[in-house]
Order: structure tokens, then C-alpha cells, then sequence
């Protein structure tokens, strides 16, 4: 859905793991200045993965295009002031092909999606330039269209609300595994085409990339193969049967198959690497949407209460402005997908190599006190609000419209019809998932009234 983020790369954060290769710096000599990064804070650890907004602080402030060693073992610069960060989004010379990455033998496969190469689903949009990111994104970009999306609208309302019918009646649930999961992979399904009966194996594949995304990367490889396979064969039966002229609506993965048969040049690989990267890359952004977002709101009850006030009246300004602001506060996206310079180039005053990997920290840059007002109080209402939380310049998120659309669904219909939902658990209790580029809770577990049967829906 995006060629923006895709799931982790790295390993799951120990306390204490992967220090920055700065805390072993020698100390200053006496009579020198200090050295900023001899003190910079530990990274990647469970204590930063809980609440990386104190140390994406002292890096904006001290080292703001930051060298550090990753859990995995690479080494990449961390850029997380906003007017730098706006400035390499859209900088052609950070390419996103890893061929360009000058790696060094451990680090072979550890900056991509696992087990793509060798399921050969690199060529998406992920991982691709102009030319040929400018043809497949002109390709997909028909099914993401404002029109495409408002007709869907009611789809999304529909599983919105089946969703909730099914645990209303408890009066408890996790929002994650049985809210904010599910809803999107539905979703995605239902654009690509994936038949009913078969969308319950991708929730179970999708499933594994959300419990292993940070961790072992052969969980995530194995999924990535069965996906390769079944979209293999979709795609041959979808081709069969195609029609000769396409129908209102019709299904992403046969306007594809379509694409590529009539002159359009997209290969089979391609057709099967743009439907993986829409469903492997669409989903976990808006169940982090989704679940940072009602977390933040159930977290800031006067901003919550103010929210359900404005849906009681039926307005929707607040809904839109309150995503927004949800998506900068906390978004889906810790940082953006992995890029590599082409070229010598300098990026807030630090000059970066030809091979060197960059890593924009989108939730440092969209808590810049430079560009935002107060950037660490949440403010549902806030307008001068061009965040950085999907992205920016040609890879700017291709998906955003229904991820918009999903999320201001979910929340303003679980505030509508649970309206005295509320945490069951102790936030110091909550534990967000590791790994590098997203940022989302693996439980949230909630407590509400329960809804008598057949009281739901809108």
C-alpha cells in the first residue's frame, strides 16, 4: 500500500544491546572540548523502544546526523532533525535499490525485507529508482485515487464494524490482535483481489511478520515464501480468466495482469513484487495506526472526551485534523526505509559517503520543536501540521489516502459505539514491539460496557 515503510530489519532490542560505537570513544582530553556523542543515549533497548522521544531529543539537539552500529550489526546515519530530514526524503541521491549499499560482508541481506531476494520480490517499490519506480508507481497509484478510495469507504465501515460486533458483547478485548490487525489485512486483501475464502492464510502469514518483524528473520522468510507461491498462482488464475475489458472496480492484482499484457512492460516478477510489497507494506502501518493512536487517545482523556464530543455532533473536522496529529504525535513509522548515497553528499552539516546507508528518523523529525509548536503535547485541533509520517518527495506513502480512511474509521467508531472504552492494563506494563523501522504495541488490552447483541453497527 506504500513505498514507504516495510517490516523490520533488525533483531529484537535487549536491555543493553547494540551500544553506539560512540560510548566507547576515548574520553576527552583535558583542556578540549567535549565530545557530544561521547554522552549520546543508548539506543535500540527495550527502555528505548518503550519511549524513544527523550533520546530522539538529545540527538536533534547534539548530533543530529548521527553515525550508529544497529542491532543487526550494520552501520547507517540517523537524521532526525525535520529540515534535514524533508531534505533527504526527497534527495535523488539517496537511492533505495541496495545495490548501491557499500556493505561489508556481515552485513549481505540484513537492510531488506527477509527472504525477498531469494523469493525474487525485489522489484518493488521499496527497493527501486526512476525509471522504473516512476512506471510501476504510475501503475499502481489508479487503485489509491480519492474517487477509488471514498468508494471503498463503505467496505472499511463494514469490516469496521463486524470486527467490533464480535468482541462488543465481552466488554473486553485487545485492540491489537483482534481490532487493529485484522482490519487492515481485510482491507488489503479485498483491493488486491485475494479471494474471501483465502484471506484468513494471509492474517496468518501477515501475523507472522508482526511477531517475528523484529526478531529472527526466518519467520518472516518462511511467510514470504508462502506469499510468493500463492500469489504465483493467483496471479496465473487470475490471468485465465480476465476479461477482455476491465470492470468498474476491478481487483489491483488483474488491473496489474492487465498492465502487463498490454504494453505497460511489467513483468511477471513485478506484477508479484508490487501485489506483495501493497500487502506486506500496507498492513502493519495502519495496525500501528490504529493502535498508537487509540492508545494516545485513551492515554490524554481531555483530548479523547473533546473527540467524542465533536462525533456526538456529527463533525468530522476534528476526526481529520486528530489522524493527522496522531500520526505525528506517535506515528506507525519510526523511521523511514532504508536509503543509500550514490554520491558524496552533506546532510546537516555531516558529509555522508558514496555506500553509506541513511536512515531518516520520522519520529524525531515530527517532534522537532524547530517545526512544531510544543511538538511533545498531543493537539488534536492542530493545523500547521505537514508531518513527516508518510514520508515525502517521490516515495511519499502511495497508500495514505486508505490508511487515512482506516484509521479515522477505527477510531471514530470505537468511540462511538464503546464510549467509555478504557485501558486494562498499566501503561508501564504495555510492551511495544521491537525493530527498527516501525513503532507498535504487540497488545492493548481494553475494558468497556458491553454492548448487548444486535446493537452495533451504524
Amino acid at each position: 500500500m506504500t513505498d514507504q515503510p516495510h517490516p523490520q530489519a533488525a533483531p529484537e532490542p535487549v536491555a543493553g544491546s547494540a551500544p553506539d560505537p560512540a560510548s566507547s570513544a576515548p574520553e576527552p582530553v583535558a583542556g578540549s572540548a567535549p565530545d557530544p556523542a561521547s554522552s549520546a543515549p543508548d539506543l535500540f533497548t527495550w527502555e528505548f523502544a518503550t519511549d524513544p522521544y527523550p533520546a530522539y531529543a538529545w540527538l536533534r539537539e547534539h548530533a543530529p546526523v548521527h553515525r550508529t552500529r544497529l542491532p543487526s550489526g550494520v552501520e547507517a546515519w540517523l537524521v532526525t532533525r525535520y529540515a534535514d530530514a524533508r531534505q533527504a526524503l526527497a534527495d535523488q541521491r539517496l537511492s533505495k535499490n541496495p545495490a548501491h549499499h557499500d556493505e561489508p560482508a556481515h552485513a549481505k541481506g540484513k537492510t531488506g525485507i527477509p527472504g525477498e531476494r531469494k523469493a525474487e520480490l525485489m522489484t518493488h517499490l521499496l527497493n527501486i529508482d526512476p525509471p522504473d519506480h516512476t512506471r510501476l508507481r504510475r501503475l499502481v497509484s489508479k487503485a489509491f485515487t480519492p474517487r477509488r478510495v471514498a468508494e471503498f469507504a463503505p467496505r472499511v465501515q463494514e469490516l469496521t464494524d463486524r470486527l467490533i460486533d464480535r468482541f462488543a458483547t465481552k466488554g473486553s478485548a485487545d485492540l491489537i490482535h483482534e481490532f487493529a490487525f485484522p482490519l487492515p489485512i481485510y482491507a488489503i486483501c479485498d483491493l488486491l483481489g485475494v479471494p474471501r475464502e483465502d484471506q484468513d492464510d494471509f492474517r496468518d502469514w501477515a501475523g507472522m511478520m508482526i511477531r517475528h518483524g523484529g526478531g529472527p528473520r526466518g519467520g518472516v522468510a518462511r511467510s514470504v515464501k508462502k506469499m510468493r507461491g500463492y500469489l504465483a498462482e493467483l496471479i496465473h488464475r487470475k490471468r485465465e480468466a480476465l476479461p477482455a475489458e476491465p470492470a468498474p472496480g476491478e481487483d489491483l492484482i488483474s488491473g496489474l495482469i492487465r498492465a502487463s499484457d498490454h504494453g505497460e512492460h511489467l513483468t511477471e516478477n513485478e506484477a508479484a513484487a508490487m501485489a506483495f510489497i501493497l500487502l506486506f507494506a500496507g498492513f502493519e502501518t495502519t495496525v500501528n495506526l490504529i493502535g498508537n493512536g487509540t492508545y494516545a487517545l485513551l492515554t490524554h482523556p481531555a483530548q479523547r472526551e473533546r473527540l467524542q464530543d465533536s462525533l456526538a455532533r456529527k463533525e468530522k473536522d476534528l476526526l481529520e485534523t486528530g489522524v493527522e496529529e496522531l500520526l505525528r504525535y506517535d506515528g506507525p513509522v519510526e523511521l523511514a526505509t532504508w536509503r543509500f548515497a550514490t554520491e558524496p553528499l552533506t546532510i546537516g552539516g555531516q558529509d555522508i559517503a558514496p555506500g553509506d546507508p541513511v536512515l531518516v528518523v520520522l519520529a524525531a523529525a515530527d517532534r522537532d520543536p524547530q517545526r512544531f509548536a510544543d511538538p511533545d503535547v498531543l493537539d488534536l485541533a492542530r493545523r500547521d501540521n505537514q508531518h513527516l509520517g508518510y514520508g515525502h518527495g517521490i516515495h511519499y506513502c502511495l497508500g495514505a489516502p486508505l490508511a487515512r480512511l482506516e484509521g479515522q474509521t477505527a477510531l471514530a467508531t470505537l468511540l462511538t459505539r464503546l464510549p467509555d472504552l478504557r485501558l486494562a492494563a498499566d501503561p508501564a506494563d504495555l510492551r511495544w514491539r521491537g525493530g527498527l523501522i516501525m513503532r507498535g504495541l504487540r497488545t492493548l488490552p481494553v475494558e468497556f460496557t458491553p454492548v448487548p447483541a444486535g446493537a452495533g453497527g451504524q
